[in-house]
């Protein structure tokens, strides 16, 4: 079991949400975060005062998949995100060592899904 967490931009979400439903990979979660890379920051002025703006809007998405599922999901985060330009984002594969469904009490693969 892996936990799959991406930072995409917001505009990309769609697309990334539309490849990975092609997949047949339909449960996530989605948070916005603020965060800064490469792309550093840049100057704006606000009612005459100058301000550096270095966190810049992203999405996190958090999906919990089963080994088997692991390449498909990263290829379907991959395609939906990318535009070639700086950034696009990031995805980290994390090992989980257990997933408990509350309702039914499932642990394990079967409670992912």
């Amino acid at each position: 079991m892996k936990l799959i967490t991406a930072y995409i931009k917001p505009e990309r979400l769609t697309a990334v949400k539309q490849e990975l439903f092609k997949r047949e990979i339909f449960k996530m979660s989605i948070t916005n975060a603020l965060g800064c890379g490469r792309q550093k920051g840049y100057l704006e002025a606000y009612r005459g005062v100058v301000q550096e703006v270095n966190l810049h809007k992203k999405v996190r998405m958090e999906i919990a998949v089963n080994d088997e599922f692991v390449d498909q999901t990263v290829n379907a985060i991959i395609a939906g995100a990318r535009t070639g330009t700086i950034g696009d984002g990031k995805i980290f594969i994390t090992s989980l060592e257990e997933c408990i469904r509350i309702r039914t009490g499932e642990t394990g693969t079967a409670a992912i899904g």
